[in-house]
């Protein structure tokens, strides 16, 4: 290689690491965008039929673009493909169902317990009883245990927590999934996930999901929410080192905070933001101190 040659990359590297960096906080904005429009579908369908509109259409987004019906598939890997697909429906359900009495951002910074805990368990090292400590501060801001005073809904607390116990569910069935192509992976299993929701959305919403106008709401739910930040996130990770895609992604819940503020007029107390803030540092700070071997937290396409 010779010296012109060297520096003329430099530049184009640093173009595709901009490009990366937009294409995931874009990718978390549109998803975080996406849930509080769904939100505003609620008092229509409910929290189960706007989480059956994401994932259903969803599904078929994939599925046209991916075509999976095209490529090979062994029992074995549509067996794994089920389970990532069950855990992937009922994650989302849980989230949806949390956000109907919890704001957005708090709902999303209670997920991420569920990998914060993950990456611990399975790192035992020193520097991560800081991390804990971080993860403790803002889960204890949160939770509605004695004087806490965050006026939280115990119900909403509960599916949030749940929605983060389902997502490491869904790092580690997602790595047995992810034997088989990408594509196929995620078209397969979001289509699961949809025919896991499909029966709850029905039982909420009945015939009120085929109203035209809804289709077209739930259709942008699915777009926005979906099949939009599995895009750019595809495009993130192909040029993003996987623990600057980690450090990025911590940023989630404070994305979430300020899209309910915009959207949904979700005015946080200080104590809330201060939690916020505490599991944001807990998350960064076990990403740049995982071993290179670690499972690390792991986005949800869906």
């Amino acid at each position: 290689m010779t010296a012109a040659t060297s520096v003329s990359s430099v530049p184009h590297a640093s173009r595709a690491t901009a490009i990366a960096f937009v294409a995931l906080i874009s990718s978390m904005v549109c998803l975080c965008i996406g849930s509080s429009f769904g939100k505003t579908l609620f008092p229509l369908v409910g929290a189960q039929g706007t989480t059956t509109y994401r994932l259903v259409g969803a599904s078929l987004i994939l599925l046209a673009i991916w075509r999976p019906w095209r490529m090979p598939l062994a029992k074995r890997d549509a067996i794994a493909i089920v389970g990532y697909g069950v855990v992937l429906g009922v994650m989302n359900l849980c989230f949806y169902l949390s956000l109907q009495t919890i704001p957005i951002g708090l709902a999303i910074a209670l997920e991420f317990s569920g990998p914060l805990t993950l990456a611990v368990i399975l790192s035992r090292r020193l520097i991560d009883f800081v991390w804990i400590g971080f993860a403790l501060c803002g889960l204890g801001l949160l939770l509605p245990i004695g004087d806490a005073a965050t006026n939280l809904d115990p119900v909403g607390v509960a599916y949030a927590l749940a929605a983060g116990v389902f997502w490491v569910a869904y790092i580690l069935l997602g790595k047995l999934a992810g034997n088989t192509h990408g594509g196929q992976a995620t078209s397969l299993g979001i289509t699961v996930a949809a025919l896991v929701v499909l029966p709850f959305g029905v039982a909420t919403a009945g015939t009120s999901l085929l109203n035209p106008s809804l289709l077209v709401a739930g259709l942008a739910v699915a777009i926005l929410s979906a099949a939009l930040p599995f895009s750019l996130e595809m495009v993130a990770l192909k040029r993003l080192p996987r623990k600057t895609y980690g450090i990025l992604l911590s940023m989630e819940p404070a994305i979430g905070a300020l899209t309910g503020v915009v959207m949904l007029s979700e005015h946080l107390t200080r104590t809330q933001w201060l939690a916020i803030a505490s599991i944001i540092v807990a998350s960064i700070g076990c990403t740049v101190t995982a071993r290179r071997n670690q499972a690390a937290p792991t986005s949800t396409p869906a």
